[in-house]
């Protein structure tokens, strides 16, 4: 019998890949997500055992419950590359440690032009506004690093305040004519003074004024999850505050750059810009659709 022999580097790469392969086990299933997107992935066959969530270079929260259900929150930053993205559960620890893999692909989301136009001086930066400015991102950027212990679901209980969404997430943002950078919020617009809930409980990371955001309340809420709230004409909370869900934290205002009264509410979820409105429930935002459609039809009257 004639047998082939395998070359020496194809013997050296087999012998890479077998322990891989045995730990290894067939795709579980595969996820689809929008750019902007916090998915919730269940995961029910996976044996008991410790487990993580690996995506996007990192890993993502995990929950299993008493009954052994588990549950996983990725979240798909507005700037995601659309395409089809490995993900990998670890279970398990040391030697006997199992990984099941599968995909995600992320898919472009779809988002509107929003154009506004500001005083020349929120638009056009002198030196003393433009180190405002970024003083002002530091400030949040260091707010979104501050470790808080909590283990919440990844979702929201409510909407902050109820109107009219008048600026989606994502939305292309122009200023007086000039290209800015994606809307990374909603803006709901809604009177002055409208009392401002918390949506999920968490510790308050910072309160500040500032140039462009007005009065600013970033929340930790764990998990990495954090949520900010902009333009307040009042802020009812100070930093190191631990709120419940439903708990005043100010009222709404016009502060910063705006053009009229209204909420600016966003969300990072393990430093991604994601949509608050894909955390909230269904009936939240059916509650609002209605709310924007009882509005039209007063005005249009």
């Amino acid at each position: 019998m004639n047998h082939r022999k395998l070359p020496l580097p194809g013997i050296f790469m087999l012998l890479l890949l077998l322990p891989f392969a045995a730990q290894a086990k067939p795709v579980t299933s595969d996820w689809i997500a929008v750019q902007g997107q916090v998915i919730e992935l269940d995961a029910d066959a996976l044996p008991a055992g410790p487990v993580s969530l690996r995506v996007f270079g990192h890993e993502w929260p995990v929950k299993r419950e008493p009954g052994g259900a588990i549950h996983a929150w990725v979240g798909v930053d507005l700037a995601r590359k659309p395409g089809r993205y490995r993900l990998s559960w670890h279970i398990g620890k040391g030697a006997k440690a199992e990984h099941r893999l599968g995909h995600l692909t992320v898919t472009k989301g779809s988002f509107r032009v929003s154009r506004i136009t500001v005083p020349k001086g929120m638009a056009v930066f002198t030196t003393r506004t433009l180190a405002l400015v970024r003083a002002d991102q530091r400030a949040t950027l260091r707010a979104y690093q501050v470790p808080v212990q909590a283990t919440p679901d990844i979702r929201m209980k409510q909407w902050p305040v109820m109107g009219v969404i008048s600026t989606p997430f994502g939305a292309r943002r122009f200023v007086n004519g000039e290209p800015r950078s994606p809307h990374i919020g909603i803006d709901i617009a809604v009177p002055v003074g409208t009392p401002i809930h918390a949506p999920l409980a968490g510790r308050v990371v910072l309160t500040r004024k500032m140039y462009l955001d007005g009065n600013t309340v970033i929340i930790g809420h764990g998990y990495g999850l954090y949520s900010i709230y902009c333009h307040l004409s009042h802020m009812a909370v100070k930093k190191g505050d631990w709120v419940k869900a439903g708990e005043l934290i100010g009222e709404t205002g016009m502060t910063g750059r705006t053009t009229g009264p209204h909420l600016h509410w966003g969300v990072h979820f393990e430093r991604a810009r994601v949509n608050p409105e894909s955390l909230l429930p269904a009936t939240a935002v059916a509650a609002i659709n209605a709310a924007a459609a009882r509005y039209a039809r007063n005005h249009h009257e």
